[in-house]
């Protein structure tokens, strides 16, 4: 799969699964923008990274959960650039995923189950509005990362898991309608991604626990994500949409 002058913008791509994403793109020939938040050295290294490779980055802090950030930032992708062919949407609001320190779905309340909506369906909104004028000029393709914890609650992160299965259900709306201007809409659905920053709190039994469930008795990396969304955003995916893979080596077809 090739990007060449494609132009890729990927949300929360200082680290973790952004940055492999965001590498994966600018190796395959995209111009890729590394958005993220407050960790400008992290992102100035993905940044720097990918040009020592011949790659074409340009690391860019915005807040996608501020509506102002993301007009300035698509503002200034399309004075840079002029085009934008997709939206990897990685970011998300910061979440401790710690099973000793879970509340179970009856005690979770209204506010932290507001707090994850307003954090993670508002930004992913708000970013596809903004960025629909230059998306329909190219046909572009959007890709949210979700959670396989929606369909597979096995540890209850209820306000988390809502939250993402919100955007999913929001995402099959948009690729009914985005679908008559070529933009496809898809999402890829990580199971327990280690090691990471929030993934850091997880307990060696319960990732123990897991890879005995999982078929193919493993846990995923980062760049176990980065297959599937770059599919997602190539021209071999141009007939797919309003579809979601769940990557977790099999964790839960059962």
């Amino acid at each position: 799969m090739r990007f060449d002058q494609k132009v890729m913008l990927v949300t929360g791509a200082s680290r973790g699964i952004g940055r492999e994403i965001a590498l994966a793109l600018a190796k395959q020939g995209a111009q890729v923008i590394v958005n993220y938040l407050n960790n400008t050295e992290a992102a100035e290294q993905t940044e720097r990274d990918i040009v020592s490779f011949g790659g074409d980055a340009w690391a860019y802090q915005a807040d996608v959960t501020n509506e102002e950030d993301v007009r300035r930032m698509l503002a200034d992708i399309e004075m840079e650039y002029g085009q934008l062919h997709g939206v990897v949407h990685n970011a998300f609001r910061s979440y401790a995923f710690d099973p000793e320190k879970r509340t179970f779905a009856l005690d979770v309340t209204w506010e932290s189950f507001h707090e994850q909506l307003t954090g993670s369906l508002r930004p992913v909104v708000q970013l596809n509005q903004h960025a629909f004028p230059l998306l329909e000029k190219s046909g572009g393709r959007i890709v949210h990362i979700l959670t396989n914890l929606m369909h597979d609650p096995r540890i209850s992160y209820a306000d988390y898991a809502t939250a993402k299965g919100a955007i999913e259900t929001y995402s099959r709306q948009l690729a009914k309608d985005a679908g008559a201007f070529g933009i496809t809409v898809n999402n890829v659905a990580p199971g327990l991604v280690y090691p990471t920053d929030t993934s850091r709190h997880t307990k060696r039994e319960v990732r123990e626990r897991i890879i005995a469930d999982t078929p193919l008795k493993r846990l995923a990396t980062a760049v176990d994500i980065v297959g599937p969304v770059l599919f997602f955003l190539s021209e071999e995916a141009k007939f797919v949409t309003g579809q979601t893979l769940t990557v977790d080596g099999g964790l839960s077809m059962y």
